[in-house]
Parts: C-alpha cells; structure tokens; sequence
C-alpha cells in the first residue's frame, strides 16, 4: 500500500500553470540568467523536468471565515504536488524574491573570499538530516565543511552567536536575520494549507513551533543554511572536475544519495538547478530547473510525515555536485529548515481527532529529540518500486478459483461467502490501489460501525477519498472484506460489471 499520499483532484484543474506547457514565459526570459541545459545521466528517468505544483504565497494565507475558491484551488495545487513529487514551487512576493537572490550573491561572496582548510571540516550538520552529531541538532551555528560531499555551508540559528576558534564572533553572510524570518513566515503558511487539506483544526502545528517571537534566552530549532557544493578551492573538486570534463554525460552526486531531512519543511533557493528529489513512481526529478526569479522549493521532511501519521510523504532528495568546473563560486543554495521544538512530541494525536486511520507504529508518541536522534533509512520507509510487467498484471488477475482450474488441481469448492470474502480482498488491492496509487491517495478505511454512521453524515472524514476513487455509493468506506455479503456483491459489481454472470459461468463450467 502507497504511503503518505494526499487526496488529489484531476492535474487539469491546477491553477498557476505557467511555465507547464512548453510556451515561452516573456517575463522567465527576460530575468533568468541563461545557464547550460542540464547534463543527461546514463538512466534517462533522472533527468525529468517535473511540472511539479507552483502556487502563490499571497493566495496560500488563510483568512477568517468561508474558504475562497481561490484557497482551495490553490491548496489542492500544493497538495496534489507533494503527493506526486514530494515537493511543490512557492512563488513569493518581489520584495521577498529581492531579498533572497541579495542572500545568495552574499553567501557566494563569503565562500568565495573564505579561504578552505581541512581543519575546518567538522563541527554542524545544518540541523535536520545533516552528517553532524545528531546529539547536537539543534545547537549548530556558523561555518561547518564536509569534504567528502563538496559542501561548505554557514548555519544560522537566532539565538546562537557563532564564534571563530580564536574566540573572536564570526562574520557572517548578510541577511540571515531578514530571510529566516521570510523563510519562516513562508513555512508556516505552508504548514497551514497542510493542515487545512487534511481536516486538521487551524494551527494545528503549533505547539511543535518556537515562538513568534523567542522568549528570552530561547534558541531557534529552525535553521537557515548558506550552502555551497563543489567550489573549485575545496579539496577533490579538481578531480571530480577532470571526470566531467573526460565525459559531459556524466553527473556526479554526493555520497548521500538518499538523503531525507528529519525537518517539518524544508525551502530551497539556489542560483543554479541541481536538487534532485523521487517522485511518486521511483524515478529521480529535477525540481528546480525551471524556477524563475521568485521561485523556492518546498519539500517535507520525516517530522511532518510521523505528525501526519504517515500521510505525507518525506521527500527522498539528492544534490548533483558534478559538472560545475565553468563556476568559479560553485553552486549556492539557501536552505531554510522549519524544525520542531527539542522538547516537543510528535504523537500523531491530531490526525486521530480529525477522523484519520493511524497505524500502530504512529500511536506511540516521541520526543522529538529522541526521534532526531533515531536512524531512519530511506529503504526502509520506501521499499524499492518494482512495476509489474503487463504479463504479472494479467496472471494477477484471475481469482482464486480460476488459477486452481488452470493448474488442474481438484479442490472442494468453496462456500459463497469464502469466495467473496476473497474477490474483495483481490479487487482491493488490484483495482481500488491502483486508483489510489495513480491519484496519490492513500487509502485509510474506517470501521463498519463508525463508516455505516458516516454515511448519513454530511460532514464525514471519509468523503475525499470516497469520492476520488469512485466508492459505490451507500456502501461503507471500509475493507471491502468486512463488508456484509449484499454489500461486497455492490462493491465487487461496481469495479467489475457482470461479476456475478462470471462466477455462474464459472461454477457451471466447474460442475462440466
């Protein structure tokens, strides 16, 4: 069963489609600097230019009262974005689009003027996800350098003063203080159309917040990093510079591959396309390459996805680190990291009191600082996605009594509602998961007690998904195996007509 999927609407109904359809973008031409098209690699799914969801900052801020249209339009367009590529494109306002090309031509400034040593790797990790001691998540500050992944980065956290190992404070890169608070605000208006797109009560993520703004002698959980890969001082990058050279087909990628960050939400700005998340299918997509002037990416992390119990997906995230020796300051990036507090719980307790199924594995709450310092590894949260050639697909679908009359074995026939019980259980998982999968929803079922009760209810916490795969009507949103017998033949005739002609035909040719 797919994990963490969102209910999504038809893609044609997504609003804010610029740059979706190929036509040229008068206003993209005039400002983005033209840059190389991006380097195919030797598997051609990883260089997919996803028409990932790009929505507004101004239509994404909640008001008091009815929803517009327009919200919720543009909340389904983020929505439906994270459920296919576990990331969407936040368009912000000129001012604050400024602000943050300002931040990166800063940042390429410190690191161009900031000379590299090997004694100064070490130290941070970014906070959420980085190679740091996970101990010290939420105390990482100032300039940190990872020489096996070709990354220098300076984290700023309010309320930490970075000093230099001679005692002297630290010179950072300016801004900081303006694009965290940007950052943050941006973050948090995106926690909210979450929220709301899952039937949570407004300000849902509250608790697991800092406050706005920190309390006296409070230091921020959140981080903003100043990020820059492959410049050509680091040691290795001229290695990896004459690999690009000796095959421009080749990208090269950090040594963490399958990275996922342990953040609630995590934006990206960066001057040049090289981020690289896993969309719904398994495949590798560049998600900024076509981003214009005022553009970030947002992604979730693995704290958003164990609050929602599992309904959003974290995304799997890469970054190319290859084919940059024509830059003489690399590739720079800012990344903001909206943390939860190391004294709250993640617990899951809202999902449950919105009406959503959770599993057993998320009813168990954590401190966040123990689950920050808890390993978790992509392989485990995302098994590998092997599609079914359409030859498995056909042998799938002959049932139960089909498949023991080809093999020619002689077995007792079974009783009505043994072999309905079992035609559900297989039009389950062939048919209504395929909706579901195809549609990025993931299917939580209710029990028939509490489901029998919400079909009379007008305001039921099922009727999303009720509605987006096609539920017979009347029947309860439940395992189709807990059904009562008329209603597993609704169910089972509803996904395949003539169903029950087929299992005459079938005993028929069985008695023959």
């Amino acid at each position: 069963m797919a994990m963490g999927r969102f209910h999504s609407r038809s893609y044609e109904s997504w609003p804010f489609r610029r740059r979706l359809d190929g036509a040229p973008d008068p206003e993209l031409n005039s400002k983005k600097i033209q840059e190389p098209s991006p380097p195919r690699m030797d598997d051609a799914e990883a260089n997919i230019l996803a028409s990932l969801g790009r929505v507004r900052l101004c239509d994404l801020a909640a008001a008091d009262g009815l929803p517009s249209d327009g919200y919720k339009m543009c909340v389904s367009a983020l929505t439906q974005s994270l459920a296919q590529y576990s990331a969407a494109v936040v368009e912000l306002s000129p001012a604050d689009g400024a602000l943050l090309r300002s931040g990166l031509d800063s940042a390429r400034l410190f690191f161009h003027q900031r000379g590299y040593g090997s004694g100064e790797a070490g130290g941070g990790g970014g906070g959420g996800g980085g190679s740091g001691d996970a101990r010290e998540w939420c105390k990482t500050s100032g300039y940190y350098a990872d020489p096996q992944m070709w990354l220098e980065m300076y984290d700023f956290r309010p309320g930490i003063t970075p000093v230099e190992p001679n005692g002297v404070a630290e010179l950072p890169p300016s801004g900081l203080p303006d694009m965290f608070s940007v950052l943050g605000k941006v973050s948090r208006e995106v926690l909210d159309a979450i929220s709301f797109s899952l039937n949570l009560r407004s300000s849902t993520f509250t608790e697991l917040l800092d406050n706005i703004p920190l309390r006296s002698q409070e230091v921020s959980s959140s981080v903003l990093s100043a990020c820059c890969h492959s410049r050509p001082s680091m040691e290795g990058a001229q290695q990896h510079s004459v690999a690009s050279q000796d095959d421009e087909q080749l990208l090269m990628f950090s040594d963490q591959e399958n990275q996922i960050d342990k953040t609630l939400l995590t934006l990206v700005k960066s001057d040049r396309s090289g981020l690289y998340i896993k969309d719904l299918q398994g495949r590798w997509i560049l998600v900024d390459g076509d981003l214009g002037p005022l553009d970030i990416v947002v992604y979730p992390g693995l704290a958003l996805y164990r609050e929602t119990a599992g309904y959003v997906n974290p995304a799997v995230h890469k970054t190319e680190v290859g084919n940059l020796q024509d830059s003489m300051f690399g590739r720079c990036s800012l990344v903001f990291k909206l943390m939860p507090r190391s004294v709250a719980r993640l617990s899951g307790e809202e999902m449950r009191a919105a009406g959503h199924g959770v599993d057993a594995q998320f009813q168990v709450p954590i401190l966040v600082n123990d689950f920050m310092q808890t390993e978790h590894s992509a392989n485990q949260l995302f098994p590998k996605n092997n599609e079914p050639s359409p030859h498995v697909e056909q042998e799938a679908s002959y049932n139960f009594v089909m498949k023991r009359k080809k093999e020619g074995r002689k077995t007792k026939a079974l009783p009505p509602s043994k072999r309905l019980r079992l035609e559900a259980q297989r039009v389950l998982k062939e048919r209504v998961q395929d909706i579901a999968d195809k549609k990025g929803i993931k299917l939580r079922f209710c029990s028939l007690r509490d489901c029998e009760s919400h079909i009379k209810s007008l305001d039921r916490p099922c009727e999303n998904i009720r509605t987006e795969i096609g539920w017979p009507p009347g029947v309860p949103f439940v395992h189709p195996h807990d059904l009562p017998n008329k209603a597993k033949l609704r169910f089972l005739e509803a996904y395949e007509p003539g169903w029950t002609a087929s299992q005459q035909d079938l005993e028929v040719g069985s008695v023959v």
